[in-house]
């Protein structure tokens, strides 16, 4: 099994305003970060080579990231641990706050890349009855491991 994520927000402005810049300039350089980290196995992009311009069915101002990855620690470490933590920091920045859950993990088999509508279900289902093993978020990771991330970079 390996584990896919999604994470989902509204752009406070256009992609184009200058005010997302120092989001939208920085994509390349996070989304090569992510394909050279250990553990990282897919991400969902266009043809333009990020996810911005693919359309979150029913909600076409949701801007969306999934990728799929061998495991949690994996995943923790790219996430806190490298420079994407710098930007996730930054993200009331460039992002509106959700007012309810916007980033979920599932497990898929092996080879397996998700769909943006079945990375939704999984999303909404998280939403509707918090972290369970079809949709969860790292309180369901267990905590052992995931000091591990945050403890990697030492």
């Amino acid at each position: 099994m390996q584990l896919a994520e999604l994470n989902v927000g509204y752009a406070l402005y256009p992609l184009d305003d200058p005010r997302m810049a120092g989001f939208m300039d920085n994509l390349d350089k996070i989304n090569t970060l992510a394909e050279r980290s250990t553990g990282f196995v897919w991400r969902m992009q266009s043809e333009g080579g990020n996810a911005t311009d693919i359309a979150v069915p029913g909600d076409e101002k949701l801007i969306s990231n999934m990728s799929v990855w061998t495991d949690p620690v994996s995943l923790g470490n790219y996430v806190f641990n490298t420079v994407h933590g710098q930007f996730y920091e930054k993200r009331p920045e460039w992002f509106e706050t959700m007012g309810k859950m916007h980033f979920v993990m599932w497990w898929v088999l092996d080879g397996h890349q998700p769909t943006l509508d079945e990375a939704m279900d999984r999303l909404a289902h998280l939403q509707a009855n918090g972290s369970t093993e079809h949709a969860f978020g790292w309180d369901h990771i267990d905590q052992s491991l995931f000091r591990r991330c945050s403890h990697a970079a030492e």
